[in-house]
Protein backbone atom coordinates (compact mmCIF):
# COMPACT_ATOMS: atom_id res chain seq x y z
CA UNK A 1 0.00 0.00 0.00
CA UNK A 2 0.85 3.52 -0.23
CA UNK A 3 1.53 5.51 2.97
CA UNK A 4 2.72 9.40 3.98
CA UNK A 5 5.03 8.22 6.47
CA UNK A 6 7.81 10.64 8.59
CA UNK A 7 10.65 8.98 10.75
CA UNK A 8 11.50 12.52 12.30
CA UNK A 9 9.90 15.10 13.33
CA UNK A 10 10.02 18.64 11.28
CA UNK A 11 8.36 20.78 8.57
CA UNK A 12 6.27 19.47 6.01
CA UNK A 13 9.33 17.97 4.02
CA UNK A 14 9.71 15.26 6.39
CA UNK A 15 6.69 13.17 5.05
CA UNK A 16 7.70 11.08 2.88
CA UNK A 17 5.33 8.78 0.17
CA UNK A 18 6.35 5.31 0.59
CA UNK A 19 5.49 1.43 0.27
CA UNK A 20 4.06 -0.59 3.25
CA UNK A 21 3.13 -3.59 3.24
CA UNK A 22 -1.38 -4.28 3.93
CA UNK A 23 -1.34 -4.92 7.95
CA UNK A 24 -3.37 -7.43 9.52
CA UNK A 25 -5.28 -6.34 12.33
CA UNK A 26 -5.13 -7.44 15.64
CA UNK A 27 -7.22 -8.69 18.43
CA UNK A 28 -10.13 -5.61 18.60
CA UNK A 29 -8.81 -3.96 15.61
CA UNK A 30 -10.19 -3.68 12.46
CA UNK A 31 -8.44 -2.94 8.92
CA UNK A 32 -9.81 -0.19 7.13
CA UNK A 33 -9.47 0.52 3.21
CA UNK A 34 -9.24 4.31 3.44
CA UNK A 35 -11.18 6.77 0.99
CA UNK A 36 -10.68 10.48 2.10
CA UNK A 37 -8.13 11.60 5.19
CA UNK A 38 -8.93 14.71 6.96
CA UNK A 39 -6.49 17.09 8.02
CA UNK A 40 -6.47 19.37 11.43
CA UNK A 41 -3.89 21.34 12.94
CA UNK A 42 -2.72 18.91 15.80
CA UNK A 43 -1.28 16.82 12.61
CA UNK A 44 1.35 19.55 11.94
CA UNK A 45 1.57 20.41 15.41
CA UNK A 46 2.59 16.73 15.91
CA UNK A 47 4.90 16.00 13.29
CA UNK A 48 6.88 18.92 14.52
CA UNK A 49 6.76 18.05 17.72
CA UNK A 50 5.45 14.85 19.24
CA UNK A 51 7.74 11.87 20.14
CA UNK A 52 7.72 8.64 18.02
CA UNK A 53 7.63 5.76 20.10
CA UNK A 54 7.29 3.49 16.77
CA UNK A 55 10.34 5.25 14.99
CA UNK A 56 8.05 6.34 12.40
CA UNK A 57 4.21 7.56 12.22
CA UNK A 58 1.32 7.76 9.64
CA UNK A 59 -0.06 11.03 10.20
CA UNK A 60 -4.13 12.09 10.16
CA UNK A 61 -6.63 11.31 13.30
CA UNK A 62 -9.31 10.99 10.89
CA UNK A 63 -11.09 9.42 7.87
CA UNK A 64 -13.13 7.41 6.13
CA UNK A 65 -13.30 4.17 4.03
CA UNK A 66 -14.29 0.55 4.18
CA UNK A 67 -14.08 -2.01 6.77
CA UNK A 68 -11.51 -4.71 4.65
CA UNK A 69 -10.55 -7.28 7.76
CA UNK A 70 -11.33 -7.31 11.22
CA UNK A 71 -9.17 -9.14 13.92
CA UNK A 72 -9.84 -12.14 16.38
CA UNK A 73 -13.24 -10.67 19.04
CA UNK A 74 -14.71 -8.73 15.89
CA UNK A 75 -17.56 -8.95 14.62
CA UNK A 76 -17.37 -10.18 11.19
CA UNK A 77 -20.32 -8.44 9.49
CA UNK A 78 -18.46 -5.55 10.17
CA UNK A 79 -16.54 -5.77 7.13
CA UNK A 80 -18.01 -4.19 3.62
CA UNK A 81 -18.94 -1.65 6.15
CA UNK A 82 -18.77 2.27 5.40
CA UNK A 83 -17.00 3.90 8.37
CA UNK A 84 -15.56 6.83 9.88
CA UNK A 85 -12.88 7.29 11.57
CA UNK A 86 -11.59 9.35 14.90
CA UNK A 87 -8.10 9.14 16.76
CA UNK A 88 -6.52 7.09 14.75
CA UNK A 89 -3.06 8.39 15.21
CA UNK A 90 -3.06 9.24 18.92
CA UNK A 91 -0.55 7.16 20.71
CA UNK A 92 -0.21 5.21 17.46
CA UNK A 93 1.65 4.80 14.21
CA UNK A 94 -1.58 4.01 12.10
CA UNK A 95 -2.61 6.98 10.94
CA UNK A 96 -5.10 7.58 8.12
CA UNK A 97 -2.51 9.04 5.04
CA UNK A 98 -3.10 5.73 3.96
CA UNK A 99 -4.38 3.48 1.56
CA UNK A 100 -5.05 1.17 4.58
CA UNK A 101 -5.23 2.01 8.39
CA UNK A 102 -5.90 -0.12 11.46
CA UNK A 103 -7.74 1.50 14.63
CA UNK A 104 -9.35 -0.17 17.23
CA UNK A 105 -13.05 -1.33 16.16
CA UNK A 106 -14.48 1.35 18.67
CA UNK A 107 -12.52 4.42 16.17
CA UNK A 108 -14.38 2.95 13.14
CA UNK A 109 -17.86 4.16 13.58
CA UNK A 110 -20.95 3.42 11.08
CA UNK A 111 -20.95 5.99 8.59
CA UNK A 112 -24.44 4.56 6.66
CA UNK A 113 -24.85 7.05 3.65
CA UNK A 114 -23.32 10.03 4.33
CA UNK A 115 -20.24 10.67 1.86
CA UNK A 116 -16.71 9.96 2.71
CA UNK A 117 -16.26 13.54 2.85
CA UNK A 118 -17.98 14.41 5.14
CA UNK A 119 -17.33 11.19 7.82
CA UNK A 120 -13.44 12.77 7.20
CA UNK A 121 -14.69 15.79 8.77
CA UNK A 122 -16.13 14.66 11.61
CA UNK A 123 -13.46 13.44 14.43
CA UNK A 124 -11.64 16.15 15.82
CA UNK A 125 -13.68 19.16 14.94
CA UNK A 126 -17.11 17.47 16.41
CA UNK A 127 -16.12 15.66 19.03
CA UNK A 128 -14.12 18.86 20.42
CA UNK A 129 -17.28 20.94 19.75
CA UNK A 130 -19.41 18.23 21.71
CA UNK A 131 -17.10 18.67 24.28
CA UNK A 132 -17.23 22.17 24.54
CA UNK A 133 -21.45 22.38 24.45
CA UNK A 134 -21.61 19.42 27.42
CA UNK A 135 -18.92 20.70 29.77
CA UNK A 136 -20.69 23.89 31.49
CA UNK A 137 -22.80 23.55 34.44
CA UNK A 138 -26.03 24.39 32.23
CA UNK A 139 -25.30 21.55 29.58
CA UNK A 140 -26.77 18.34 29.19
CA UNK A 141 -24.69 15.56 28.78
CA UNK A 142 -26.15 14.11 25.40
CA UNK A 143 -26.79 15.88 22.60
CA UNK A 144 -30.05 15.45 20.76
CA UNK A 145 -32.85 17.43 18.87
CA UNK A 146 -33.76 19.64 21.50
CA UNK A 147 -31.32 18.72 24.19
CA UNK A 148 -30.70 22.73 23.99
CA UNK A 149 -33.83 24.61 23.39
CA UNK A 150 -34.04 27.96 25.59
CA UNK A 151 -30.01 27.93 25.60
CA UNK A 152 -28.19 30.53 24.02
CA UNK A 153 -24.53 29.37 22.47
CA UNK A 154 -21.64 32.00 21.72
CA UNK A 155 -19.22 30.67 19.19
CA UNK A 156 -15.97 32.93 18.81
CA UNK A 157 -15.27 31.90 15.31
CA UNK A 158 -17.29 30.55 13.62
CA UNK A 159 -15.32 29.87 10.43
CA UNK A 160 -13.51 27.40 11.71
CA UNK A 161 -13.41 23.86 11.17
CA UNK A 162 -14.99 23.58 15.42
CA UNK A 163 -16.31 26.69 14.81
CA UNK A 164 -18.35 24.89 11.95
CA UNK A 165 -19.18 22.12 13.89
CA UNK A 166 -20.02 23.77 17.25
CA UNK A 167 -22.99 25.70 14.85
CA UNK A 168 -23.46 22.97 13.24
CA UNK A 169 -24.51 20.80 16.46
CA UNK A 170 -25.74 23.37 18.84
CA UNK A 171 -28.07 24.04 16.41
CA UNK A 172 -29.36 20.10 15.79
CA UNK A 173 -29.72 21.10 19.28
CA UNK A 174 -32.23 23.47 19.19
CA UNK A 175 -30.14 25.94 20.51
CA UNK A 176 -29.89 29.75 19.83
CA UNK A 177 -26.67 30.33 18.13
CA UNK A 178 -24.70 33.73 18.38
CA UNK A 179 -21.03 33.54 16.45
CA UNK A 180 -17.97 36.09 16.15
CA UNK A 181 -16.22 36.49 12.70
CA UNK A 182 -13.53 38.52 11.41
CA UNK A 183 -15.26 39.18 7.71
CA UNK A 184 -18.44 39.83 5.39
CA UNK A 185 -16.98 36.21 3.63
CA UNK A 186 -16.99 34.24 6.74
CA UNK A 187 -20.41 36.13 7.95
CA UNK A 188 -21.83 34.12 5.11
CA UNK A 189 -20.05 30.91 6.22
CA UNK A 190 -21.30 31.14 9.66
CA UNK A 191 -24.84 31.95 8.83
CA UNK A 192 -24.60 28.99 5.67
CA UNK A 193 -23.89 26.22 8.84
CA UNK A 194 -26.90 27.63 10.79
CA UNK A 195 -25.69 31.01 12.72
CA UNK A 196 -28.98 32.24 14.50
CA UNK A 197 -26.84 35.69 15.17
CA UNK A 198 -23.55 36.45 13.07
CA UNK A 199 -21.28 39.61 14.71
CA UNK A 200 -18.42 40.62 12.83
CA UNK A 201 -16.18 41.60 15.81
CA UNK A 202 -14.00 43.69 13.71
CA UNK A 203 -16.57 46.21 13.39
CA UNK A 204 -19.30 45.37 15.69
CA UNK A 205 -18.89 45.54 19.61
CA UNK A 206 -19.20 42.15 20.48
CA UNK A 207 -20.44 42.42 24.05
CA UNK A 208 -23.38 44.94 22.85
CA UNK A 209 -24.36 42.81 20.50
CA UNK A 210 -24.95 39.28 22.00
CA UNK A 211 -26.25 40.93 24.97
CA UNK A 212 -29.32 42.92 22.80
CA UNK A 213 -28.97 38.72 22.02
CA UNK A 214 -29.30 37.34 25.59
CA UNK A 215 -29.65 40.39 27.93
CA UNK A 216 -28.94 37.71 31.01
CA UNK A 217 -26.06 36.55 29.21
CA UNK A 218 -25.18 33.24 27.29
CA UNK A 219 -24.45 29.82 28.96
CA UNK A 220 -22.10 28.40 27.05
CA UNK A 221 -18.66 30.45 24.84
CA UNK A 222 -17.08 27.78 22.88
CA UNK A 223 -13.66 29.99 22.71
CA UNK A 224 -10.97 29.39 20.01
CA UNK A 225 -8.85 32.53 21.40
CA UNK A 226 -9.14 33.00 24.89
CA UNK A 227 -6.31 35.53 25.42
CA UNK A 228 -8.04 37.71 22.86
CA UNK A 229 -11.17 37.24 24.19
CA UNK A 230 -11.16 36.69 27.99
CA UNK A 231 -12.05 40.54 29.14
CA UNK A 232 -15.56 40.41 26.84
CA UNK A 233 -16.34 36.76 27.46
CA UNK A 234 -16.54 37.36 31.20
CA UNK A 235 -19.31 40.28 30.62
CA UNK A 236 -20.88 38.06 28.31
CA UNK A 237 -21.89 34.80 30.54
CA UNK A 238 -25.28 34.35 32.47
CA UNK A 239 -24.95 33.18 36.26
CA UNK A 240 -23.39 29.95 35.89
CA UNK A 241 -22.02 30.27 32.40
CA UNK A 242 -18.89 28.55 31.19
CA UNK A 243 -16.31 29.28 28.85
CA UNK A 244 -15.06 26.02 26.96
CA UNK A 245 -11.52 27.33 25.55
CA UNK A 246 -10.39 24.73 22.75
CA UNK A 247 -7.49 26.52 21.10
CA UNK A 248 -4.80 28.99 21.81
CA UNK A 249 -4.90 31.02 18.94
CA UNK A 250 -3.64 35.05 19.48
CA UNK A 251 -1.53 34.43 22.88
CA UNK A 252 -1.06 31.23 25.21
CA UNK A 253 -2.05 32.99 28.72
CA UNK A 254 -5.30 34.21 29.48
CA UNK A 255 -5.64 36.67 32.91
CA UNK A 256 -9.14 36.21 34.34
CA UNK A 257 -10.78 38.99 37.30
CA UNK A 258 -11.10 37.04 39.91
CA UNK A 259 -14.23 38.61 41.69
CA UNK A 260 -16.46 39.18 38.12
CA UNK A 261 -16.30 35.01 38.04
CA UNK A 262 -16.76 34.67 41.55
CA UNK A 263 -19.72 36.16 41.73
CA UNK A 264 -21.76 34.37 39.05
CA UNK A 265 -20.21 30.77 40.04
CA UNK A 266 -18.66 31.14 36.32
CA UNK A 267 -16.98 28.04 34.96
CA UNK A 268 -13.36 28.05 32.52
CA UNK A 269 -13.33 24.56 31.11
CA UNK A 270 -10.05 23.54 28.95
CA UNK A 271 -10.86 21.13 26.01
CA UNK A 272 -8.04 18.73 24.32
CA UNK A 273 -10.48 15.88 22.88
CA UNK A 274 -7.07 13.27 23.20
CA UNK A 275 -7.06 13.57 26.91
CA UNK A 276 -10.96 13.87 27.41
CA UNK A 277 -12.81 11.48 30.13
CA UNK A 278 -13.37 8.37 27.90
CA UNK A 279 -16.95 8.73 28.51
CA UNK A 280 -17.08 12.21 27.16
CA UNK A 281 -15.46 11.10 23.76
CA UNK A 282 -17.44 7.75 23.93
CA UNK A 283 -20.92 10.26 24.22
CA UNK A 284 -19.73 12.61 21.62
CA UNK A 285 -19.13 9.89 19.02
CA UNK A 286 -22.67 8.35 19.74
CA UNK A 287 -24.52 12.01 19.21
CA UNK A 288 -22.71 12.43 16.14
CA UNK A 289 -23.39 9.62 14.67
CA UNK A 290 -27.27 10.16 15.83
CA UNK A 291 -26.60 13.73 14.21
CA UNK A 292 -25.28 12.36 10.73
CA UNK A 293 -27.75 9.41 10.76
CA UNK A 294 -30.73 12.29 10.70
CA UNK A 295 -29.22 14.44 7.79
CA UNK A 296 -28.00 17.49 10.78
CA UNK A 297 -24.81 17.48 9.41
CA UNK A 298 -23.20 18.57 6.21
CA UNK A 299 -19.92 19.63 4.51
CA UNK A 300 -19.19 22.00 1.51
CA UNK A 301 -19.53 25.54 1.48
CA UNK A 302 -23.29 25.27 1.44
CA UNK A 303 -22.58 24.59 5.09
CA UNK A 304 -20.09 27.09 5.83
CA UNK A 305 -17.10 24.87 5.47
CA UNK A 306 -15.29 25.04 2.20
CA UNK A 307 -13.31 21.59 1.03
CA UNK A 308 -9.71 21.67 -0.33
CA UNK A 309 -8.49 18.54 -1.81
CA UNK A 310 -5.23 17.09 -1.96
CA UNK A 311 -3.97 13.51 -3.63
CA UNK A 312 -1.65 11.40 -1.19
CA UNK A 313 1.32 12.17 -3.23
CA UNK A 314 0.44 15.69 -1.96
CA UNK A 315 -0.27 15.54 1.93
CA UNK A 316 2.56 17.68 2.88
CA UNK A 317 1.24 20.82 0.96
CA UNK A 318 -2.61 19.53 2.44
CA UNK A 319 -0.63 20.01 6.06
CA UNK A 320 0.96 23.03 5.25
CA UNK A 321 -2.53 24.62 3.80
CA UNK A 322 -3.99 23.91 7.40
CA UNK A 323 -0.89 25.66 8.85
CA UNK A 324 -1.41 27.92 6.83
CA UNK A 325 -4.62 28.66 8.29
CA UNK A 326 -6.66 28.00 4.89
CA UNK A 327 -10.25 28.10 5.78
CA UNK A 328 -12.77 25.80 5.65
CA UNK A 329 -11.64 21.80 5.63
CA UNK A 330 -8.55 19.95 4.11
CA UNK A 331 -8.70 16.28 2.82
CA UNK A 332 -6.54 14.11 1.16
CA UNK A 333 -7.75 11.50 -0.97
CA UNK A 334 -6.23 8.15 -0.15
CA UNK A 335 -7.63 5.95 -2.84
CA UNK A 336 -6.40 5.81 -6.17
CA UNK A 337 -8.06 8.23 -8.87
Amino acid sequence: MKAIVYERSGDASVLQVVERPVPEPGPGEVLVRMAVSGVNPTDWKARQAWPLPAGWQIPHQDGAGVVEAVGEGVDRTLIGERVWVWEAAWQRPWGTAAEYTLVPVRHAVPLGSASFDLGAALGIPFMTAHRCLTAGEFMPDKLHAGALSDHVVLVQGGAGAVGNAAIQLARWADACVITTVSSPEKAQLAAAAGASFVINYREQDVVEEVRKVAPDGVHTIVEVSAARNAAADVRMLRTGGAVCVYADDGGGEVTLPIRPLMGPNARWQFVLIYTAPKVAKAQAVTDIAAAVAQGAIRVGEEAGLPLHRYPLAEAAAAQQAVQDSVVGKVLVSTADE
